[in-house]
Parts: C-alpha cells; sequence; structure tokens
C-alpha cells in the first residue's frame, strides 16, 4: 500500500500539531506507507522553504506549482526516471537532491536558473553530453555525481576533469574542492 503526499501531510499536521501551510520545512523522508505521488495536497504548501519526500515511491515530479518559496527539493531514494515539473520552481530552487534514482537524462533541468547544489549520484547517467548540459547553469557551484555509469572506468581523479572540461563554474564536485590542478587538466582536454 502507497499514498499520495496530500494523506502524507494531513498525517505529518497531526503528530506535530502545526498547520502543513505556515511550515517553512516539510519532512516526509522514508514515510511509512511510502508516498507514490506528489498530488495536489502540496499546493497547500505555500511557505515551505525546503521539501523532503525522500525515502519513498515516488516516480515523476509534479505539483509544485504553488510552492513559490522552495529552495531545498530532496527527492532522493524514489524512483524518478525523469527530471520534469521543475519549471514551476526554476526560478527560487537552488538545491535539488535527487541522488538515488533512475535518472538518465538531465533535460528539464535548464529552467532551475539558481540551481547552486545538484546532488544526482548513483543515477543512470551514462552519456556525457548529459553532463555538458549543465554548463548551461552558470549558478551550480556544487555537483554530486559519483556512481553514475560515466564513471565507469575512471578513478575519482581522472573523472574530475572530465566533467571539469563540461562545467567549469563548479567548484565543489562529489564533495571535493576542485583544484587548480584539476582546472589545468581539464583546459588541456580542449585542445
Amino acid at each position: 500500500m502507497a499514498i499520495g503526499c496530500a494523506k502524507a501531510i494531513q498525517d505529518w499536521e497531526a503528530k506535530k500539531s502545526l498547520r502543513a501551510s505556515e511550515a517553512t520545512e516539510i519532512r516526509l523522508c522514508a514515510w511509512n506507507p511510502p508516498i507514490n505521488k506528489m498530488d495536489q495536497g502540496l499546493n497547500q504548501l505555500t511557505s515551505c522553504t525546503k521539501l523532503s519526500l525522500s525515502t519513498n515511491s515516488i516516480d515523476k515530479i509534479m505539483n509544485l506549482s504553488n510552492l513559490k518559496n522552495l529552495k531545498i527539493l530532496s527527492l532522493g531514494r524514489n524512483i524518478i526516471r525523469k527530471i520534469t515539473g521543475l519549471d514551476e520552481v526554476g526560478a527560487t530552487l537552488e538545491q535539488l537532491w535527487i541522488s538515488y534514482n533512475l535518472i538518465e537524462k538531465l533535460d528539464g533541468i535548464q529552467s532551475c536558473v539558481r540551481l547552486n547544489t545538484l546532488f544526482i549520484s548513483n543515477n543512470k547517467i551514462k552519456n556525457w553530453e548529459e553532463v555538458s548540459r549543465l554548463s548551461q547553469l552558470s549558478s551550480l557551484k556544487n555537483l554530486l555525481l559519483a556512481g553514475n555509469p560515466i564513471y565507469e572506468g575512471f578513478t575519482k581523479e581522472d573523472v574530475k576533469p572530465q566533467v571539469i572540461r563540461r562545467c567549469g563554474q563548479i567548484d565543489v564536485l562529489d564533495g571535493t574542492i576542485v583544484s587548480d590542478q584539476v582546472r589545468k587538466l581539464a583546459e588541456e582536454m580542449k585542445d
């Protein structure tokens, strides 16, 4: 059995003795029974700046249009295959935590013009062209990408210049500050 966000929010309100519409942070991680749908119940979260829906059974990002203050969206450990539905929060979203899903492509993320942190490790990204799409996000400084198929055959140190070559704006990659040496190696690869 699984439930939608509306029921989970109702249960959250009962446990917290708070109104979800007034809360700035809503944490519905590892909900029991698991949440399988981002339904219309999310529309009431007008004050929410951080929404955590990790470790559930969500397969599609949707119904974020009323979350005009959302800065952090945590959707790790779900079954999401595509990045969709972020246009509605693209002007405010600063951090997207979406590791441990089934994502192969990064189209749909370009609307997040203020995104500075993207945790997308342990997904299904296997094409370097997808990583190149991230260069369009000039605010993106912190990227967690390890555990994707594009890393196969590389050591952690060997892959850094590969990523920086495509996304030079990144300052922190896989939890480590990007060194001048890595930037130099990335620059040499362009030739």
